[in-house]
């Protein structure tokens, strides 16, 4: 028996909703398994997977990526694994960086826009197949010193305890790498983890438990402020695909941290590698053949 037109919308409303928590659930489990570089999926997903434009998909993924990170830093906070000095200046400069990446976005047409998303991704691969096979990260350029007054430094410093001495030079640093970040994340609704943990790791001298831990908490301020620059932008995102996939997102963290606990780590990063070079390879085709 054939549906009449008000069932045949309901049916499709609903369907979207199971596809909206099927692809949020995807892209939280990315991140719970590999700690990083997950988001990447999110774009993707919606623009392909549910036909969402592109620049409405930014801002989905962004609020996805925002409230998931919000929801691992208050994980790791209680852990003791942030630190929330050097965290607040990457994520002040990071918010400062956000709306020229949106304001960026809105000039460039969809396909080109596309087109680099890919690049992005395949840096992204790039860059987590080191990290499994070489997971040991480059000794930190930031020197420890035994006295907290110092002349102006190339690197920054950390004092005996451990607690991070800015000069300007490193608040330079750090401050550029967090508007880098903002950019990023405002272009291409990413939150840009990829970027901050190895420069928290390098430049600041963090353990990579704690970098980890700060840049969830970088992101999901980074993430708000790429929200409200898409929001001052005029943009707006369907509320009925929004929901279901930001709370399939949180789900898929959840047990992707679970199941991360009992999988080898350089294997699994090894398969997101080949996965996200696959959805890249798909996106370049897409759009060089649109």
């Amino acid at each position: 028996m054939l549906m009449s037109w008000p069932e045949w919308i309901e049916f499709s409303l609903q369907f979207n909703h199971v596809l909206a928590i099927i692809a949020g659930s995807l892209v939280g489990l990315s991140l719970g398994l590999t700690g990083g570089g997950g988001a990447i999926f999110a774009v993707p997903l919606l623009v392909y997977g549910m036909g969402v434009d592109p620049r409405e998909a930014i801002t989905i993924s962004l609020i996805a990526v925002g409230l998931t990170s919000f929801t691992g830093f208050l994980s790791r906070w209680r852990m003791g694994e942030v630190d929330l000095k050097t965290g607040f200046l990457f994520a002040l400069s990071g918010m400062i960086g956000t709306p020229a990446g949106t304001w960026i976005a809105n000039l460039i047409p969809e396909t080109v826009l596309m087109l680099a998303f890919a690049g992005l991704m395949l840096i992204v691969a790039e860059r987590m197949w080191k990290k499994a096979t070489k997971p040991f990260v480059k000794d930190s350029l930031c020197q420890p010193t035994g006295h907290e007054e110092l002349d102006d430094q190339m690197t920054c410093q950390r004092s005996l305890s451990g607690q991070l001495i800015l000069t300007s030079r490193c608040a330079a640093l750090l401050l550029m790498v967090g508007v880098l970040t903002g950019v990023i994340a405002g272009l291409f609704g990413v939150g840009g983890g990829f970027v901050i943990i190895p420069a928290l790791v390098l430049f600041s001298g963090m353990p990579i438990h704690k970098a980890v831990g700060t840049s969830l908490f970088v992101i999901s301020l980074v993430s708000l402020s790429g929200v409200i620059s898409q929001t001052v932008a005029g943009r707006t995102v369907d509320l009925q695909i929004t929901l279901p996939f930001v709370l399939g997102g949180l789900a898929g963290v959840v047990a992707g941290q679970a199941f991360a606990k009992r999988l080898s780590g350089p294997a699994l990063q090894k398969t997101f590698v080949v996965a996200i070079v696959l959805v890249a390879t798909m996106v370049i085709v897409r759009n060089l053949t649109a």
